[in-house]
């Protein structure tokens, strides 16, 4: 004699709600098998879960101290350069304008930028 096994757990576990997988699961011998099998599996993901998330927030806090060295090196070496600079310090200062002439761009005799067609 050839047992049938039983296919409805998948079906049940994913198409149904969690009172009619019960009801199924406290009926059928090979169903209850399966649903301790996930049981053990969903103990084991609970475990390493919060040492993963310990991971992942190490990596984020570290990712931000860095990026934080970054800007501040980056600030740093910018403001220094242009502080030390006399000659970039001298060229312009604040409330200057220049005009498209002395950016280097091909002007017209009003002033505006020559395009060639």
């Amino acid at each position: 004699m050839m047992d049938k096994k039983c296919s409805k757990y998948e079906g049940l576990f994913i198409f149904s709600d969690d009172a009619a997988l019960a009801k199924h699961v406290e009926e059928c011998e090979e169903c209850r098998k399966e649903q301790e099998k996930m049981d053990r599996v969903s103990e084991l993901i609970d475990e390493v879960k919060l040492y993963y998330r310990s991971k992942m927030v190490k990596k984020r806090v570290n990712l931000k101290a860095v990026c934080v060295l970054s800007l501040l090196l980056f600030s740093t070496l910018t403001l220094g350069v242009a502080y030390n600079n006399d000659d970039l310090m001298d060229t312009m200062r604040y409330g200057d304008i220049l005009t498209a002439e002395e950016l280097g761009f091909p002007v017209d005799s009003y002033g505006l930028i020559m395009v060639d067609e």
